[in-house]
């Protein structure tokens, strides 16, 4: 047998509802835990629920600290910070994540670096790193999400900038899994509307990519040591990115345009999970690799941008947002490679679009939706232009864990077509 034959799927502990998070406690004393460091940012910080969820571990005689200076938009000094004080005021026994993706990635890597030896960019995924794998088990993690979006409260990934090569990349390993995922979707009804829009953003392509993986059945036949978290798409996989499309469909535009409508919140905080559940198994890819540099190399290269909905000090490209501006022109290259799939995914976002059946569809659905819930039109309004696509294709092609889940091989012409396409959407 020379293909693959065998898919995995992973996922951690699951508790979702209103109210969720005041069980933390309870959850982590089944642990057997004594210490416990809660990581945080400084605006959700402001919010009060880190501080209320780590006083209510105290009722079952967990002792804890809030390390609230979180960089959103992690980098690598900002990772090498937060471990370097996990180091300092541990051991640790557990570990809570309060807040989006940055947070949540951000405690990855300081249990990972907390339980095993070594540097940072031992772990990183090469090219940019060394990809080392950890050798030790880590301590139990908690994420609590406090955004609808990045999914990475069941994911084995966490993404930072590497500030001297310019690019966002990530580690990525199956220890990397938080042990529980909190899902309050109460944590969630302050989110601005603008981070609310790019947060979505990523929920969506994180399931139209893993949906549009290729097939886990079109690898070569691997050994056990060989198999990596993301392996393509696969039935289970499937099941959750279509319930995640259906979500959407009905909660998105409310979720942005109607912040307080509690049952659109809810909504987005279960498409965000079950997308989380889905790619994090298949796997993303030309999108996600093409974000990496337009997040990475916006202080740089568009200085003046900020997004609205979030309190920036410096130029930002959200990740959510990163993805999302070449996303209409990625899936309509990779239509040709699953046209069913591509249409599937239309219909499933846009029940009643009336586009017609081509490989106009889904970028005619994306377009219209990012129109709706203000996501800029395309690089050029975030201040990318002609000139920075081949930089931008040199970050991209350097991520070629996600370009090698893509449906068809990328090559750099590739990449600056869609690039250079992305400019303006429409």
């Amino acid at each position: 047998m020379t293909g693959e034959s065998v898919f995995t799927y992973g996922a951690p502990g699951l508790k979702f509802g209103t109210g969720a998070s005041d069980e933390i406690g309870y959850d982590l004393s089944t642990y057997d835990v004594r210490r416990v460091l809660v990581l945080t940012d400084p605006g959700v910080a402001a919010t009060g629920h880190p501080q209320r969820i780590a006083e209510q571990m105290h009722a079952f005689g967990i002792e804890t600290q809030v390390f609230d200076a979180v960089h959103v938009e992690p980098t690598d000094a900002s990772f090498e910070a937060a471990i370097a004080f996990a180091r300092d005021s541990g051991p640790w026994d557990a570990y809570v994540a309060v807040g989006g993706g940055s947070t949540i990635d951000t405690a990855k890597a300081v249990n990972l670096l907390t339980t095993n030896d070594g540097e940072l960019m031992d772990y990183v995924n090469a090219p940019v790193g060394r990809a080392r794998a950890p050798r030790n088990p880590l301590k139990p993690l908690v994420a609590v999400p406090t955004t609808t979006g990045t999914g990475a409260e069941s994911t084995t990934i966490c993404v930072l900038d590497v500030l001297a090569q310019q690019v966002k990349t990530g580690i990525s390993h199956a220890r990397l899994r938080p042990t529980l995922a909190v899902v309050d979707p109460a944590l969630t009804m302050t989110q601005p509307a603008g981070v609310t829009a790019a947060a979505g953003m990523d929920i969506l392509c994180h399931a139209l990519e893993s949906y549009t993986a290729r097939p886990f059945t079109s690898y070569d036949k691997k050994t056990p040591e060989q198999r990596v978290p993301y392996c393509g798409s696969n039935p289970i996989s499937d099941l959750w990115s279509e319930q995640a499309m259906s979500l959407l469909s009905t909660s998105f535009r409310r979720a942005v345009n109607h912040g307080d409508d509690a049952g659109a919140r809810e909504q987005m905080a279960l498409a965000a999970t079950m997308a989380g559940l889905g790619f994090g198994n298949a796997g993303v890819h030309i999108p996600h690799a093409n974000a990496y540099p337009i997040a990475g190399r916006v202080h740089e290269r568009c200085p003046d941008f900020r997004p609205a909905g979030y309190e920036a000090d410096e130029a930002m490209v959200p990740h959510g947002m990163a993805v999302s501006l070449t996303a209409p022109e990625a899936f309509r290259w990779t239509f040709s490679s699953s046209p069913e799939r591509h249409l599937r995914a239309a219909s499933l976002l846009a029940p009643d679009h009336g586009y017609d059946a081509g490989p106009d569809a889904l970028p005619a659905v994306l377009a219209d939706l990012m129109r709706d819930i203000a996501i800029p039109n395309g690089l050029g309004e975030v201040g990318y232009g002609e000139s920075d696509v081949d930089d931008l294709v040199e970050g991209a092609m350097k991520q070629q864990r996600l370009l090698a889940t893509a449906p068809r091989e990328v090559t750099d012409e590739d990449a600056a077509g869609i690039l250079g396409r992305s400019l303006e959407l429409w």
